[in-house]
């Protein structure tokens, strides 16, 4: 069957080139076999949202999320990666393992891993994860926490003595020689 669809494909570009249809005054046949595919299937374990696509609720999925169009809700990819893409806008809460900015990102972000910026990226929230790379060029407006390790111990914070200046440890020093005890 998709044999004969393909041969039936084949006559009818056949032709239709064959009918005289100018292009650039020269007849051509086209070679529909030795021809790549123009259209591409999803890539596996990794799924895209388009640009004209827009979505209002929540997310979540167990591969790696690719957003270039519109989303607003709550997005959880835990143990993946979530890409925003140059034309992606997104205004949510998200939970993922990894997180790349490229477009525009409102929301809070708790990432296990590393949440990177880059340089046509804006964002504006708050992000929670173990690293950060921020490229120059990128807007951010956030709070950032980073994660400490389990094995990494915090360095205490050592508070300088408080001396205080009502009590003098030694009598002021004059230069008249007399003591301003008894005058």
């Amino acid at each position: 069957m998709k044999e004969e669809n393909l041969n039936l494909m084949k006559k009818s570009i056949v032709k239709y080139f064959k009918k005289g249809v100018p292009m650039l005054k020269k007849d051509k046949k086209v070679d529909i076999e030795n021809k790549p595919s123009i259209i591409q299937g999803p890539v596996q374990g990794r799924t895209i949202i388009g640009e004209k696509i827009s979505i209002d609720g929540a997310i979540r999925g167990r591969e790696d999320l690719f957003i270039e169009g519109s989303v607003k809700g709550r997005i959880e990819v835990a143990a993946h990666h979530l890409t925003v893409g140059p034309r992606g806008q997104v205004e949510a809460e998200i939970q993922a393992a990894n997180v790349t900015i490229s477009g525009r990102l409102v929301g809070n972000i708790n990432a296990t891993g590393k949440v990177k910026i880059t340089k046509e990226a804006d964002f504006n929230g708050e992000i929670k994860s173990k690293t950060i790379s921020v490229e120059d060029g990128a807007y951010l407006k956030a709070v950032i926490e980073l994660k400490r390790e389990a094995d990494k111990k915090p360095v205490p914070v050592v508070k300088p003595e408080e001396k205080s200046a009502s009590k003098p440890e030694k009598e002021p020093f004059t230069l008249s020689g007399k003591s301003s005890k008894g005058n």
